[in-house]
């Protein structure tokens, strides 16, 4: 399917690993110019090449930090600067540490905020005046089926999660006509973070192999499986496409049918 978005340039935050990477090579693939930030310079030589072989536009790495305000507004300028222009913003976070409520801290609680939130909200005042140009653009945050239904042992991302979810709708409706605005929600799907997970089970003998881990992971999803975070970012291309152009303001459970409610 042509997603109508050839030439266009595309910002991914924590875009070198993960769901963020996985958003920032469908952007590519589709043709756009991508622009990803993180924090390590390995990740960031490593996304590079992956997003170079996956389309023919311009790539951009940035080494930043997305609770770093100065570095959210550096980030979105040098992306803004390098490809001229700015057509679609995605926002992507690593989770906040796991525990039970009476185990965080303060500190806990603000890191977390800072994380998840802030980050959002720093990167799209940054980019609003470029994105509102022109023809306008569009915003995907992508966050957690935790926002619908909570995970044991996840107060934070349980709880701050939400915000986004609540910011996501808001702008959806602050900034239409000119900024479509959706969130999707991801269940578990086989990034770098869950095979180290496994892995470690693996090698604490909680599972025999990696398949076996897998399996368990897959416990409860209808598709039977994890995802592939390549279909994450799938959606993601998606709604940021032409052929969304009337998806404005939802959220979109990407989970293999694993949550229970609608």
């Amino acid at each position: 399917m042509d997603l109508g978005i050839e030439e266009n340039a595309a910002l991914v935050t924590a875009g070198t690993a993960g769901l963020g990477l996985a958003s920032a090579e469908a952007l590519a693939s589709a043709g756009c110019d991508v622009a990803v930030c993180g924090r390590s310079g390995d990740r960031l030589q490593r996304a590079e090449r992956r997003l170079e072989a996956a389309g023919s536009g311009d790539v951009l790495a940035m080494r930043a930090d997305i609770t770093a305000p100065d570095d959210i507004e550096a980030f979105v300028e040098g992306t803004i600067d390098g490809f001229g222009r700015l057509d679609h913003v995605v926002t992507s976070a690593g989770g906040p540490p796991p525990g039970a409520f009476l185990d965080t801290t303060d500190e806990d609680w603000y890191d977390a905020y800072d994380l998840l939130v802030m980050s959002v909200v720093r990167t799209v005042r940054a980019a609003q005046p470029t994105l509102a140009a022109d023809g306008g653009g569009t915003i995907v945050t992508i966050t957690s089926r935790s926002v619908r239904e909570v995970l044991d042992d996840l107060v934070l991302s349980n709880s701050v999660r939400r915000a986004v979810l609540g910011l996501t709708k808001t702008l959806a409706d602050e900034f239409a006509p000119k900024i479509r605005v959706n969130s999707v929600l991801p269940g578990a799907h086989e990034t770098d973070r869950i095979e180290v997970l496994i892995r470690d089970g693996v090698d604490r003998d909680e599972y025999e192999t990696y398949g076996d881990g897998l399996d368990e992971w897959s416990d409860g999803i209808a598709l039977d499986r994890v995802g592939d975070p390549g279909e994450l970012g799938d959606a993601v291309a998606w709604l940021s496409s032409e052929r969304a152009s009337y998806v404005n303001g939802v959220a979109v459970p990407i989970d293999g049918g694993s949550m229970r409610g609608i």
